[in-house]
Order: structure tokens, then C-alpha cells, then sequence
């Protein structure tokens, strides 16, 4: 059973609608995560992407707490719009993603004018002004940083906009799911299998940022509604852990991944995909500054196409792209790690020319040639 609690009721209240099923699901989604070891921060005038675009004015300054995909897309908007940025990082940009990606990242919105401080604490968030229809607050952070060139290891940023980008978490409390024997963490969200069930009561389902381990993404949302849909309704056997899934975060250049990023443990939870082993893997790369398309655009000067394999094989587990349209070019590997399809294929199949997702068949070229072997003299 199910309790409808309409606006400016209680929950409890003996008029609020009951309603009766067989099957639930739970997509209560989630919100932007909020520190609350910052002093001051609860108090503040701060702002998330659910109100960013809300802004009548454009700030003067604003600093980005975060280094993920919000805040650098943000970052570069704003910088771009003329607003003076600093992102404050705890250690570097994409601190999951691959290395050179985010040295690449982070030069080509330094260009753009943000500044980034790394080994940062953020300590207290002083409201200097109120939020007024005439003018945007003000705000003072103060932080340490333990950047090697940082001058001062503690100082205070004014801004007019304090942008919160530190990740998601799920909206799993105080809707009723400990009644219905429905388990979860708080932060993380519902513990489900990999039909997308929950792990305590299966007539229960789960999708999208509220759920447990799974990556945060609107195509992730739909795909994983699609999922509950075909298994509740029609006895599906539709898997989370088949899922290969794309992600893009849309920077100029944009950066794109993709791999299969669900996997179940013992007792059957969806779990993350544990990280590959580097040692057991193989990394194809395709630069940029060499493709014709690239070259006419004057653009990409320092992007690339990555495909891993694992070791010895043909057999794509995963792809990282920095470019122009990234995110239309990762759709191709998708496809491959999704229908097994290998490296060579990737690399037999015909692109047009000139166009960017060469690249991609570039790598698969560098893995044809690598299993060429030499005539005898």
C-alpha cells in the first residue's frame, strides 16, 4: 500500500488517499550534495544546478566547489560568459577518469580564463550580503590549500555565485521505504539485483538516482525505466549488468567514456564494475592533430581517441575520448563493446572522410598492424 500525501498534509492523515498494487517502483531520483562540515554553508545564499539557471544577473565572480562534470561545464560556461571562475579541487580534475584526459581538460579551460586551486579545504562560507532583487549576495570562502605553487595556504575568495557540484545524493528518506521493507543506504540510495529489484522486497523496484550504484545519468534513468517496465510487467529477464554505458560530460573539447560500469556480487547486489587492472589491459590511441578534419577546423590540437582491450586480444572493455563531438563519436564503441564486436572489426569498418571518428578506426588500425608479422628475408 501505498500512502498519497497531498500538498499541505501530514503523513498519516486519515484523508490522504491509499493506494494498492503488486508492483512499485521507486523513482524518487536525487539532489545536489551538501556538506555539512562547512561552516556557514547551510546559511549561505548558495547555488546548485537546480538554480543555477535561475540567475537574473551575470556574477562578477564565482567559485565552483568540485571537479566533476557539472562544474567543469559550468566553469567554462561562466568563463566564457565573462565571469571570473575558480574551481577548487581536492586533488585533480575527473579524479575517477583517465590522467592525460584531465591534463588536456584543464589547459583548454585555463585558455577560457578559470583558475583552479588543488589540495583545497574548504573551512567556512561567510555571508557578506543577502540575496535582494536588486543585486546578488556576496560571499567570503575561506579555505586552506596545499598547492605546491600557492603562495599562502590559507586565504578567502569573494564571490557573487558559490556553485555546489560535489556529486549527487539519493533521495531515499522519509518517503516511507523502511515500511515497506524496502533496504538502502542513505547516500547512495536502494540496494536492488540486477533486474533492478529491490534486494529486500522484489515486488519493489528501483530506477535512476535513487538507486545504489549506478552511474547518474539521464539515459541511465530512461534505460533502467525501460528495464522495470519489460520485467515486472512481462516477465522480463532484462539485466542491469548488460548494460554498456556512455557517458559526456560537454566542455569544449567534450570528453567522453564509455564501459560496462555495473557488475552483481555474491549475494546479488548491483555493485560498480571493479577497475581494471592496467596491467592487464592494452591502449590503442588515435591523436587528433594529425586528422584532417581536425586540421580544417583548426580545433582538437591536443584530443584523442583511446581504446582498451584486454591484454593480448581484440576485445574492447573500455574507451576514452577527448574532442569535438566526443559525445556522437563514443556511440560507434558502444555498439562494439555492447555486440561484441573487436578492435579489428572497429578497424575493417569503412568511416567517410575527413571526419573525426576516424580516429576510431584509427585504433583500430594501430591493433590490425600490431599483429602483423614481417616476410622473411
Amino acid at each position: 500500500t501505498i500512502e498519497v500525501v497531498e500538498h499541505g498534509k501530514a503523513l498519516g492523515d486519515a484523508s490522504n488517499p491509499q493506494l494498492h498494487f503488486r508492483k512499485a517502483v521507486v523513482a524518487t531520483g536525487g539532489r545536489p550534495f551538501v556538506p555539512e562540515t562547512i561552516t556557514g554553508l547551510k546559511e549561505a545564499p548558495y547555488t546548485t544546478n537546480l538554480n543555477l539557471f535561475n540567475l537574473q544577473q551575470l556574477p562578477k565572480r564565482m567559485v565552483v566547489l568540485g571537479a566533476g562534470i557539472v562544474a567543469l561545464e559550468m566553469a567554462q560556461a561562466f568563463a566564457t560568459f565573462g565571469t571570473q571562475v575558480t574551481v577548487l579541487q581536492r586533488s585533480r580534475l575527473l579524479s575517477k577518469g583517465d590522467e592525460e584526459a584531465a591534463r588536456v581538460l584543464k589547459s583548454a579551460l585555463e585558455k577560457e580564463g578559470v583558475t583552479f586551486l588543488s589540495g583545497v579545504t574548504v573551512e567556512e562560507v561567510e555571508t557578506l550580503r543577502p540575496y535582494s532583487e536588486k543585486e546578488l549576495p556576496l560571499m567570503s570562502v575561506s579555505l586552506t590549500c596545499n598547492e605546491e605553487q600557492s603562495s599562502s595556504k590559507r586565504r578567502s575568495l569573494e564571490c557573487e555565485c558559490l556553485l555546489l557540484a560535489l556529486g549527487r545524493t539519493a533521495n531515499v528518506e522519509s518517503v516511507g521505504l523502511d515500511a515497506a521493507n524496502v533496504q538502502y543506504h542513505p547516500a547512495k540510495g536502494v540496494l536492488v539485483n540486477d533486474y533492478a529489484q529491490s534486494m529486500s522486497n522484489p515486488n519493489v523496484y528501483a530506477v535512476g538516482d535513487c538507486v545504489a550504484n549506478v552511474p547518474r545519468l539521464t539515459h541511465m534513468s530512461g534505460e533502467m525505466a525501460k528495464v522495470v517496465v519489460q520485467n515486472a510487467l512481462f516477465k522480463g529477464q532484462w539485466k542491469l549488468s548488460s548494460f554498456v554505458v556512455p557517458a559526456v560530460m560537454y566542455t569544449e573539447p567534450e570528453y567522453a567514456v564509455v564501459s560496462k560500469p555495473i557488475t552483481v556480487d555474491e549475494n546479488g547486489l548491483v555493485i560498480p564494475t571493479p577497475k581494471e587492472d592496467p596491467a592487464e589491459l592494452d591502449m590503442y590511441k588515435a591523436e587528433l592533430q594529425h586528422n584532417d578534419r581536425a586540421i580544417l577546423e583548426s580545433s582538437d590540437e591536443d584530443s584523442f581517441v583511446k581504446i582498451f582491450c584486454k591484454k593480448d586480444t581484440g576485445t574492447i572493455v573500455a574507451c576514452t575520448i577527448v574532442s569535438s563531438r566526443a559525445g556522437e563519436i563514443i556511440n560507434e564503441v558502444s555498439l562494439a563493446i555492447k555486440h561484441g564486436i573487436d578492435l579489428e572489426g572497429v578497424g575493417r569498418n569503412i568511416h567517410s572522410y575527413p571526419t573525426l571518428g576516424e580516429a576510431v578506426m584509427g585504433c583500430g588500425l594501430q591493433y590490425i598492424n600490431s599483429k602483423w608479422t614481417m616476410f622473411d628475408e
